[in-house]
């Protein structure tokens, strides 16, 4: 998991995630919840990711937090929670994020050309010669 509950209530408040994750009504955060909604968005961050960096990413760079509460945000709502233009335009910049850094215009600071070993590829380009046409010793 890239963020934890202590990194949604530092970034959006109790009362928030409150309402984005107690489905009973109780007035408490349901844990189960936002934990499983956190590795859902951990997970669809690891799909943008998996071709250029080795994952799961350690250590967990500061920018995967924000985009990770962020996606876990937007994913909470909709179940008795009206999504705000606010949470999608923060959703869609993340996944925006994860876009670029995908294609390498982007890199997780820190993180060297992907965190560890790069994925290797067997499409290369291989050129075979048949030889000189002409040269000295030939005409």
């Amino acid at each position: 998991m890239y963020a934890s509950q202590a990194d949604m209530l530092d970034r959006f408040g109790e009362r928030e995630v409150i309402s984005l994750t107690d489905r009973s009504y109780s007035g408490v955060i349901d844990a189960t919840v936002l934990n499983r909604a956190i590795v859902n968005a951990s997970t669809e961050i690891d799909a943008y990711l998996a071709s250029r960096y080795t994952i799961p990413l350690q250590p967990v760079p500061s920018l995967l937090v924000g985009i990770t509460c962020d996606i876990t945000r937007y994913r909470l709502c909709g179940a008795g929670v009206a999504t705000t233009d606010e949470i999608r335009d923060r959703y869609q910049d993340a996944i925006k994020l994860l876009k670029e850094v995908n294609k390498g215009l982007l890199t997780l600071g820190g993180m060297p050309n992907g965190g560890g070993i790069a994925p290797v590829s067997s499409n290369t380009i291989q050129i075979v010669s048949a030889g000189t046409v002409f040269g000295r010793g030939q005409l």
